[in-house]
């Protein structure tokens, strides 16, 4: 069984939920708190192991490539002036030469189409798939848990977590079968399901490991919801030539490609840490003490 060693991020989207703050600046890299979206979803791919981070770009995009490189200036500006604590972190966040690797989707055709790009970096092995719109929380990662079900199972995995059942239509939701080490046998996958027809209220959260034959199929895949290559219509191919498990995450996830899932992430971020936690739980409470919501206007794009 081979082990998990690359890890894929789809940066190429307009990030359109965002206008107008991702006209010039990629949604990716909008900041919580001090480090830009990207950067947590690549640090928890690290955590679990993960070697080589291949991101699939589009125009406009460059600034990511720039944010993982080593910024000559900077670090020599900070060396000068003793910042030694803020240079050590960085080189810490620095990927190592050769770790990187950046390919083109070229054409928006959806994340099936996005993964397909990444074919020839990837080559035949297993690997990571993080939507870079969702970040976790948790003292353990999502991804470092579901590397250690893959390494128990060898097949696919999925990360699921508990939704409202009376939302499961917004999301892609799995069937739940028998339990399995420290996940479950995945029994089906829907995609968006009507009103009260879900197997589950269990929808995937954007966290993935893959094997290479998924490629096979997306290069034949056919358009499917909003025309386009959709990556579960691929997957339910490939299911039924290999076992899918999911690891159902316990953590928080919040969707920072819509403008109340990236301050969410912001609040609860700054909550988390020891440095900012008693300040910022102090400036909530009076910002909630003063301000009444019903007598504002804000501006609406």
């Amino acid at each position: 069984m081979k082990r998990v060693r690359k890890a894929v991020f789809p940066v190429a989207g307009l990030g359109t939920r965002f206008l107008p703050a991702t006209k010039a600046v990629p949604k990716e890299m909008l900041t919580v708190v001090d480090r830009p979206v990207i950067q947590y979803v690549v640090d928890e791919a690290r955590e679990a192991g993960i070697e080589h981070f291949i991101f699939v770009t589009g125009r406009n995009k460059a600034v990511i490539e720039d944010h993982f490189d080593i910024q000559f200036e900077l670090y020599d500006t900070l060396a000068q002036r003793g910042k030694d604590e803020q240079l050590a972190r960085l080189q810490r966040l620095q990927p190592a030469p050769g770790q990187t690797s950046f390919t083109r989707q070229q054409v928006p055709m959806g994340l099936g189409h996005a993964v397909w790009c990444a074919r020839e970096l990837v080559g035949d092995e297993p690997f990571a798939l993080l939507l870079p719109d969702m970040i976790m929380q948790s003292e353990k990662s999502c991804m470092k848990s579901m590397v250690e079900l893959y390494e128990e199972t060898g097949n696919n995995i999925i990360a699921v977590q508990e939704c409202d059942p009376a939302e499961a239509h917004k999301y892609g939701i799995v069937g739940r079968g028998e339990d399995t080490h420290h996940g479950f046998r995945i029994t089906e996958m829907v995609e968006k399901p009507k009103t009260g027809t879900a197997p589950s209220n269990l929808y995937i959260n954007g966290r993935y490991i893959l094997q290479p034959e998924i490629f096979k199929i997306l290069e034949g895949q056919e358009k499917g919801a909003g025309n386009e290559i959709q990556l579960t219509d691929a997957m339910l191919k490939l299911e039924k030539q290999q076992a899918f498990y999911g690891y159902h995450y316990q953590g928080r996830t919040f969707d920072c490609g819509s403008p109340e899932g990236f301050v969410e992430a912001n609040v609860a971020f700054a909550l988390w840490r020891s440095d900012m936690n008693e300040s910022m739980a102090g400036v909530i409470r009076t910002l909630l003490d003063e301000m009444k919501p019903s007598q504002r206007r804000g501006a609406a794009f």
